[in-house]
C-alpha cells in the first residue's frame, strides 16, 4: 500500500479490436453450393450422395455449418453443400442449407414427452415390419406406426415376416380395412432364403420407403435380401424376454438394385409415442369419416366410442343395406382403435 490516490489520468482504455468491427447478420449466399442427399448420420458426420441421380454423383462426408444452428439433419434430408466434394479420403464438405421437407416421420419417447424425435425425412412410405411369431406381434405398436405415418403424410405398408411360423390371416383382416397394404414373407426351410420378396419389391419401386419395427422381427434380414450388398447386421430374439437385440445402430438409406427406389433401415424401436399427433390429422387419413365429422359432429367432439352425439354413429346406421352398414361400422371401429392408440390408453 503506497497511499497513492488514483484519478482519471490513470485510466488506460484498451478497446477490443474485434469489438470495433460492425456486426452483420448477412450470411454468404453460397451460390456454388451443390445438392446432396443425406444417407447416414454418425456422431456429427454426415454421409451424403452429392449430385444424386446424375452421372457426377459422388459419396462424400460432410459436417453441418454453424449457420444452420440447432437444426437437426436426418437421413433422407435434401441439403446443399460447399467445400471439398471430391470424396477423396480425408476430405470434408460443409452442409450450408436444408431444403424444404416433403414429409417428416417423428415419434416421442412416450405419450407425455413433449420432445419430438425425428426419424427420417422425405420418405413416401412407412413399412411396418412385424414378425408373426418369435417375437409375437404387438398390434398396438402397429397401430401407433400407422398413426405416425398418416400424420406425416405417408402411406403405410405392413410387412408380416416369419409366416412359416404362424398364420397371417388375422392381422391381414385387421389392417386392410383402414387402407394399410399388407405383404407377407416367410423363410425357406434349411436355406435361409426369404420368400415373398417379389411382392415386397412391387410396393417399393420408385419410392423412398422407411422400415420400422421391433428388434428381432427380421427387418435387417429383409433389407439384406432386398439390397444384397447392404450387409446389415442381423440378430436373434432373447429367449427370456421375447424381445430382439438391437443390431442396427443408425438409420441408413440404401438404393435398391437398378436404381428404382430407396429403402431406409432404422434401428429397432421399443416404443412409439404419439404426443405430437393431433386428432384432426389422424381423422384426415379417413377422408369419408373426416367429411362427416366436420359437417355434423358438435364442436369439441372427440369421436371416441363414448363421445355423446358423435355423428359417426348415426352415419353407420344410415347404410343402405346390411353389408354397407357392416363395412361402415368396421371402418369407424378401425379409426377409433387408432384414436385410442394415439391417446395412449393402451401400452405400446
Amino acid at each position: 500500500m503506497t497511499g497513492r490516490r488514483y484519478d482519471e489520468s490513470d485510466v488506460r482504455s484498451r478497446p477490443n479490436p474485434r469489438g470495433s468491427r460492425p456486426r452483420t447478420k448477412q450470411r454468404p449466399e453460397h451460390a456454388e453450393a451443390q445438392p446432396a442427399l443425406i444417407t447416414q448420420v454418425d456422431r456429427g458426420r454426415y454421409t451424403l450422395l452429392v449430385l444424386p441421380e446424375t452421372p457426377q454423383e459422388q459419396v462424400i462426408v460432410a459436417m453441418k455449418a454453424r449457420e444452420l444452428g440447432r437444426e437437426r439433419l436426418v437421413c433422407g434430408d435434401r441439403v446443399e453443400v460447399v467445400g471439398d466434394t471430391t470424396g477423396r479420403p480425408g476430405s470434408l464438405a460443409r452442409i450450408v442449407r436444408l431444403t424444404e421437407r416433403r414429409t417428416l416421420l417423428r415419434r416421442t419417447a412416450d405419450d407425455t414427452d413433449p420432445v419430438e424425435r425425428v426419424i427420417v425425412a422425405n420418405a413416401d412410405q412407412l413399412v411396418i415390419v412385424t414378425a408373426l411369431a418369435d417375437p409375437e406381434p404387438r398390434t398396438r405398436m402397429i397401430d401407433r406406426c400407422v398413426v405416425a405415418a398418416y400424420d406425416a403424410g405417408m402411406s403405410a405398408l405392413l410387412c408380416l415376416t416369419k409366416a412359416d411360423l404362424a398364420d397371417p390371416a388375422e392381422l391381414v383382416a385387421m389392417y386392410q380395412p383402414i387402407g394399410v397394404e399388407v405383404v407377407v414373407t416367410s423363410r425357406a426351410e434349411g436355406v435361409g432364403e426369404v420368400l415373398g420378396l417379389d411382392e415386397v419389391r412391387s410396393h417399393l419401386v420408385g419410392r423412398t420407403s422407411v422400415l420400422v419395427g421391433h428388434s428381432g422381427v427380421g427387418k435387417s434380414t429383409l433389407v439384406n435380401a432386398l439390397v444384397p450388398r447392404a450387409e446389415r447386421a442381423t440378430g436373434v430374439v432373447n429367449l427370456v424376454t421375447g424381445r430382439g437385440r438391437h443390431t442396427s445402430s443408425s438409420a441408413v438409406a440404401l438404393r435398391l438394385p437398378a436404381h428404382d427406389g430407396w429403402v431406409i433401415d432404422t434401428p429397432g424401436v421399443r416404443s412409439f409415442g404419439l404426443a405430437h399427433v393431433q386428432v384432426d390429422s389422424l381423422l384426415a387419413a379417413f377422408g369419408d369419416l373426416a367429411e362427416v365429422a366436420d359437417r355434423e359432429c358438435p364442436r369439441g367432439c372427440t369421436h371416441a366410442a363414448d363421445a355423446p352425439d358423435c355423428a359417426l354413429d348415426a352415419w353407420v346406421l344410415q347404410g343402405e343395406d346390411p353389408t354397407t352398414t357392416a363395412a361402415r361400422e368396421a371402418r369407424v371401429d378401425s379409426m377409433r382403435r387408432l384414436l385410442t392408440a394415439r391417446n395412449g390408453a393402451d401400452t405400446p
